[in-house]
Parts: structure tokens; C-alpha cells; sequence
């Protein structure tokens, strides 16, 4: 991904707000807004958001399940069930 295409400066954004918004929905490729030449925010589609909001979510369950599995704090599946039992069922 080119991200040197899509830098804009904030006067670009105020001039031009909708048509910012349906080039990222129409190409779904974030654009960078600039002030006084430097990054300072990302306009980016709702669905490509959304997929890297669950992206990262579940790097970070990853993650939470490498260390518990390093720090010898797991059980077995039919443990699991059985409390998920007690959980759903009393």
C-alpha cells in the first residue's frame, strides 16, 4: 500500500469533506491529513476500520493465549465444557 498518494493537507479535507469521504468508501484506502506538513490523522472506510478493530482484537487474544499456554495455566477441553455447563445450565 502507497500511503504517499493519499497525504492531503487539512485545507484539502475542509475544501473537499465529501468528496474525502467517498473516495475512501469507494476505494477503501485510508488518506492521510496533514498540518503544517506533518501526519496528524487517518480518515479511513467504516468497514476497513471495523476489520482491523477485530483484527487487533484478536492478535491480542493470541497473544493472551501464548502467554497463559507459557505460564502453564490451561486446562483440558472437557474441564472447559464442564464449566461452561455449570455456567449456561447452574
Amino acid at each position: 500500500m502507497q500511503f504517499s498518494k493519499n497525504i492531503k493537507p487539512i485545507s484539502y479535507l475542509k475544501s473537499k469533506t465529501a468528496e474525502v469521504i467517498n473516495s475512501v468508501n469507494k476505494n477503501k484506502q485510508p488518506i492521510i491529513i496533514t498540518q503544517n506538513g506533518e501526519a496528524k490523522a487517518v480518515i479511513q472506510d467504516i468497514q476497513s476500520y471495523e476489520n482491523l478493530q477485530n483484527s487487533l482484537a484478536l492478535l491480542k487474544m493470541i497473544i493472551q493465549s501464548e502467554e497463559e499456554i507459557q505460564n502453564q495455566k490451561i486446562i483440558t477441553q472437557e474441564k472447559m465444557f464442564e464449566n461452561l455447563e455449570k455456567k449456561l445450565f447452574g
